[in-house]
């Protein structure tokens, strides 16, 4: 028999005995309290947990009006009906109205069951209609993996606190966190594992920042902190025992210790400031300030800051960059290097140089935005682009000797950061999948500087690379004449000598012994050399003179876009 918890608004005993052994019949055993005023109505609201609420139509100065009003207070899904011994038919249906799921007469009783029945099914469904309205509500405000709120509603709340500072003159704080080592963790241990740690810290994050500031998940392991009614002061002491919670806290996985570090920048929200995204773009660019200055700390942004102005820029050409990649606006030109040997000269042989046009339809040469692109880990995505770009200028231009062996080569420059994506070698081999080119066309340029650097990875690369047929070389050879001995090690097959050396071989004796040297040992060890920064005849005479194969500068061609001949 199920136990109905009924609070009954009733001043008649005799009508709730009536009442309470219809329910008996009807198979219900009631959990019963009668009440019959309001004050009693509002301890009974205040004491228990009902599944019903039936009420008398009228109870001596008091009506099922007032009744039905004060448990919609409580609870707004609690199912009432009314019970009387005489109602017209206008006053039930503004009783309706007014929030009672039913009417019955005292002398009909026996419709009350299936009433209950009834008016506890449906309010069951709208308490799970509502929940679900809940969560759906807190997911759309709230980060799902750490239960603070999302950037969504922090850039929502940020808004807000401009709206203040411009209204009244408030000033609040935007602190933007990036954890350090998190990487390492995820990669190492796995997503479950990151997923894990930063649970872990949101917690910690919890107990470091005011009741009622608003900390915020921005995505990845990146967080927001908006601190408002703050002064600069108070925010660096916040900020300041942030990284000290972070640094004495130590993340187990798998009985493994890790420590995690934290860069943020920190600035201000006065009345100065225009709009979110200048906010948010100044803690950005003083968050990477941080970092850049050994990481575990944070960095206040001030607008005079020199090292902050820099980064501006560069945020600006990460700002065009992106842009560039998502709508194709790059432009891909091309240089001829040319063969010396009269053996070699039946074949074509050129470099695939990028540029980035400019507001005014001038080039921008890669020297002004590859900087920014390296520091803020857009090499790959650019790398990617060039790829793509050049294999399908060459399917179409060699369309009708698709699976021919081609004698041209055509030189791709490569950045570190390529090489060190795990999935960038399973890329190039796609795109030789889908344009279906030979590979033996293709020669991937790599600077010493980063085959030296990340010596292990590359090697790795090259020998991948070589075994589908592509070609190596090793470009600006030369920067550090220790270097020679890495050679052993990295499989090339060109040689680009550093065109600081070759520019000025016509007059400088120290050069020219360089050139000479890089070119005997590159020889020594099988590969073919090409002078960069070939500018003049004479240039080309020395270097023709000193046995090197191959010539590539404005003096042998100014870069063409890739469509001219």
């Amino acid at each position: 028999m199920s136990v109905l918890r009924l609070l009954l608004i009733e001043d008649s005993e005799d009508d709730a005995l009536l009442l309470e052994r219809e329910l008996e019949r009807g198979g219900y055993k009631t959990d019963l309290r009668r009440v019959d005023g309001e004050r009693a109505l509002e301890e009974a609201l205040s004491d228990g947990d009902w599944d019903m609420v039936i009420t008398d139509h009228n109870l001596p100065g008091f009506s099922s009006e007032q009744a039905m009003n004060m448990v919609k207070e409580v609870d707004i899904d609690i199912p009432v009906i009314i019970v009387s011994g005489s109602i017209g038919e206008d006053v039930a249906v503004a009783a309706m109205k007014t929030g009672a799921q039913d009417y019955i007469m005292k002398g009909n009783l026996h419709r009350l069951v299936p009433a209950i029945e009834r008016e506890l099914r449906e309010a069951e469904n709208r308490k799970v209609s509502r929940r679900a309205q809940e969560t759906i509500h807190h997911m759309a405000y709230h980060d799902a993996l750490t239960g603070l709120s999302n950037r969504h509603e922090f850039e929502n709340r940020v808004k807000h606190a401009l709206h203040t500072a411009e209204v009244d003159n408030n000033t609040h704080v935007l602190i933007y966190l990036d954890l350090d080592q998190f990487k390492i963790i995820n990669d190492t241990c796995g997503h479950q594992a990151g997923d894990e740690l930063l649970r872990q810290l949101s917690v910690l994050l919890k107990d470091a920042v005011r009741e009622g500031d608003c900390l915020s998940r921005l995505g990845g392991d990146e967080f927001g902190i908006l601190l408002e009614n703050c002064t600069i002061k108070r925010a660096e002491f916040i900020a300041n025992k942030i990284l000290q919670m972070i640094n004495d806290f130590h993340f187990i996985w798998e009985n493994k210790a890790f420590t995690v570090g934290a860069s943020m920048g920190v600035v201000a929200i006065d009345s100065h400031n225009k709009s979110i995204s200048e906010v948010l773009k100044n803690a950005d660019i003083a968050c990477y300030v941080a970092k850049d200055r050994g990481r575990n700390r944070f960095h206040l942004y001030r607008a005079d800051d020199n090292e902050l102005a820099l980064r501006h820029g560069e945020m600006e050409w990460v700002a065009r960059i992106q842009t560039a990649l998502h709508d194709d606006l790059f432009v891909l030109h091309k240089q001829c290097i040319s063969p010396i040997l009269k053996s070699q000269v039946d074949r074509t042989y050129c470099e695939f140089l990028i540029r980035l046009p400019g507001k005014n339809d001038e080039l921008i040469l890669p020297g002004a935005f590859l900087p920014a692109a390296e520091r803020y880990n857009l090499m790959p995505a650019i790398d990617r682009w060039v790829i793509k770009t050049v294999f399908a200028f060459l399917a179409r231009k060699f369309g009708n000797q698709s699976g021919k062996e081609n004698k041209n080569q055509y030189f791709i420059n490569l950045s570190g950061a390529s090489l060190s994506d795990e999935d960038f070698f399973s890329y190039i081999k796609k795109q030789f999948t889908v344009f279906d080119i030979d590979p033996g066309m293709i020669c991937f340029e790599i600077t010493e500087t980063v085959a030296i650097t990340n010596l292990q990875e590359t090697v790795g690369f090259i020998k991948e690379i070589r075994a589908i047929g592509c070609k190596i070389a090793l470009d600006d050879f030369g920067a550090g004449l220790s270097s020679f001995s890495y050679l052993k090690a990295i499989p090339a097959d060109y040689l680009k000598i550093d065109g600081n050396f070759v520019r000025d071989i016509t007059h400088d004796k120290m050069d020219r012994a360089i050139v000479e040297s890089i070119n005997q040992i590159a020889k020594v060890a099988g590969l073919q050399t090409i002078a960069e920064f070939v500018e003049d005849e004479a240039i080309l005479e020395v270097i023709k003179d000193i046995g090197v194969d191959f010539a590539q500068g404005y003096g042998i061609q100014v870069p063409v876009p890739i469509e001219e001949d």
